[in-house]
């Protein structure tokens, strides 16, 4: 996968609106849509194209150039019905990837069986968690503390695998790659603040807290 993606969301509510911030923050390209131009104007300045439009409509879509693009993300929520008619225009438009939020379970199955590749429920997870964990397989967990600044749970990448701490690049209050680590779990044990001279095993989980383009650094 290609590292900066072009990503277009449809429903710039609280979830939508902060998947296309966040993953514009982490240096993609996103296009953002709401037929509501009062939450368009929220997002100027913070998405690369801000969009009021009827994204239900497919001559819409396509002037936009939406078929063009990687990811498309339904973020709308209780109109059902857009939420479908956006996900089918989609898969008309052979988009590689198709996310949609599913406003019940009757929603979200209706969304499987359409095709979309992945299906969240927005009451299990957020819009930022969403966009961490959508380019960073490694990422299980995001926790936002402050804009562009969190704590995740991320997997040992393979790189790392048999290196200690150290060795990694992990040493110190703040390695090299500008975070503090702040556990390591090996099974069902966990080690506050590991000593740098700590191996690392397939399997391990790291806590980490540091900016999200230096937590990118880790996982890509």
């Amino acid at each position: 996968m290609k590292t900066k993606q072009q990503v277009v969301v449809v429903g710039l509510g609280r979830f939508g609106g902060n998947v296309a911030r966040t993953l514009y923050q982490l240096g993609h390209d996103v296009m953002a849509i709401d037929i509501d131009e009062e939450r368009v104007q929220t997002l100027m300045g913070e998405v690369t194209y801000p969009v009021a439009g009827d994204a239900t409509q497919e001559a819409v879509l396509r002037e936009l150039g939406v078929h063009n693009f990687d990811i498309g993300i339904v973020g709308i929520g209780a109109n059902v019905e857009a939420s479908i008619m956006v996900s089918v225009l989609f898969q008309t438009m052979n988009l590689p990837y198709i996310i949609a939020r599913a406003h019940s379970e009757l929603h979200g199955n209706t969304l499987q069986r359409l095709g979309c590749h992945r299906v969240i429920h927005a009451e299990e997870e957020t819009g930022t968690r969403l966009a961490h964990s959508l380019f960073n397989p490694e990422v299980e967990e995001y926790m936002e503390l402050a804009s562009a600044f969190g704590v995740s749970r991320l997997q040992v990448p393979d790189r790392f695998t048999n290196m200690t701490l150290n060795e990694a690049g992990f040493a110190g209050a703040r390695d090299k790659y500008g975070i503090a680590i702040v556990a390591l779990k090996r099974g069902d044990e966990i080690t506050l603040s590991p000593d740098s001279d700590e191996r690392l095993r397939a399997g391990d989980i790291l806590v980490v807290a540091g900016r999200d383009e230096f937590v990118s650094q880790i996982t890509n």
